[in-house]
Formats: C-alpha cells, sequence, structure tokens
C-alpha cells in the first residue's frame, strides 16, 4: 500500500519561456565561443530547449540554435551537424553543457585557416530564458489517474514537469518520477521505462503521446 498520509497529490503546472536579450551577439566562431565562456547560463539552455516552447512553422533541421546558426548564418554544414547532435540531457548541468559546445567551437576552429562570418544581419543574438509559471488549480491525487489526464495537459504542462523539472531537486529527474518514487508498491518499471524516454529530440506534443501511452499500458487501461 502506498504510504497516502505522507504523499502529497502532484500540482499541475503550466509554463511559459519569457525570452530575454542578453544585448550579447556573435558574427564568427571566435566571437561565439567568447561569448559562451561569460554568458549567463539561462542562455545555453533557452537555446537549447526553448525551441521547445517557441512556435514554429516548419519542421527544423536542428534541435539547437547553435546549430541552426552555423548552417544558416556561418554556412558551415561540418560545425551544424556537430552541434545538432549534441543531446542536453546527456550532460549533468548546464555548465557541461556549455563547455561541450565550447569544445566543439574550437575543435572546429582548429581545422580551418579561414573563419566565416555571418553577415551582419544573420549574427547570433544571445537570449536567455525565464520561465513563467502558472498554477492550473488541477491535483492528480493518486498515480492510477495518470493514464486520463495525461492527454489533456498543455504542452506547457509537459514542458515544465517533464523538462523543466530537471534544473530542480531531484537534479535531472522529471517531476512525473521524483512523485511517483514516492509510492512504495511498484512504480520502478514505469519509472525506468519513463527515464527511456529522449525529451530533447521529441516535440513536446508526442512526449504527451508517449507518456500517455506508458501510463495506459502500465495500468491497463484501453487506449481511445
Amino acid at each position: 500500500m502506498a504510504k497516502k498520509s505522507k504523499i502529497g497529490s502532484f500540482a499541475v503546472k503550466d509554463c511559459a519561456l519569457a525570452a530575454i536579450s542578453t544585448g550579447k551577439r556573435a558574427q564568427n566562431l571566435k566571437e561565439l565561443r567568447e561569448q559562451l565562456l561569460t554568458i549567463h547560463p539561462g542562455a545555453v539552455y533557452y537555446h537549447f530547449w526553448g525551441g521547445l516552447l517557441r512556435p514554429r512553422f516548419d519542421d527544423p533541421e536542428y534541435n539547437n540554435d547553435f546549430a541552426s546558426w552555423a548552417h544558416h548564418g556561418l554556412h558551415d554544414i561540418t560545425l551544424a551537424e556537430r552541434l545538432g547532435i549534441i543531446d542536453p540531457a546527456d550532460f549533468e548541468d548546464l555548465e557541461a553543457l556549455r563547455q561541450e559546445i565550447i569544445d566543439v567551437l574550437e575543435e572546429r576552429m582548429d581545422e580551418t585557416e579561414y573563419l566565416p562570418w555571418a553577415k551582419r544581419d544573420r549574427q547570433f543574438h544571445f537570449i536567455r530564458a525565464q520561465t513563467v509559471v502558472f498554477d492550473t488549480n488541477r491535483r492528480i491525487q493518486k498515480p492510477e489517474e495518470l493514464p486520463e489526464i495525461m492527454p489533456q495537459l498543455s504542452v506547457g504542462s509537459i514542458y515544465y514537469h517533464f523538462i523543466d523539472a530537471r534544473r530542480r531537486p531531484p537534479f535531472g529527474m522529471d517531476d512525473f518520477r521524483a512523485w511517483l518514487e514516492k509510492f512504495d508498491n511498484g512504480y520502478k518499471h514505469l519509472c525506468a521505462d519513463i527515464a527511456g524516454i529522449d525529451p530533447y529530440f521529441t516535440g513536446l506534443m508526442e512526449l504527451r503521446q508517449q507518456l500517455s501511452l506508458l501510463f495506459n499500458h502500465h495500468f491497463g487501461r484501453a487506449q481511445a
């Protein structure tokens, strides 16, 4: 039996990302590297994760803004591909992710004698993110409610609980697992399945669908 007296309900939150200009920009790889050394970590976060919540009207070639700029601003396809395969979920924190980007840039700089410059109107502008959180006033009282509620959650809620949660204690874990692990009645397999979902190379709507499938399967609910 779950220790219901000690486990609170799951408070469903929603969120939006507020984009804040840093005033920093880059026109070539050297400038990009120099700015990355000291830029606010919120900018590293925004340029990797922010695209999931920003409105997009096409199918982007790359999941992060650095790779996209390398391709469309610098016309360096090799660099774009190297930056494009970086999965931020693989790194312990934003500082480790920042260092990985810098390492990739330095490696590319060592390979070429000529540093391409972006046109003035195609400079890279560093934006940092601030997460604005809203309480939906909705509460999940027990795990068995997850299959029914999951398809109803907004993409902002999915982002907040499955992606942004990893920046909050317990670090590196989404809110669903953090809540389920408080129970002692056999959610280890479910948590392992949730942990197996890559949050980066999956759109928010697809993430919601994958979570819905997992919860329906675990709790024996028939799919609509």
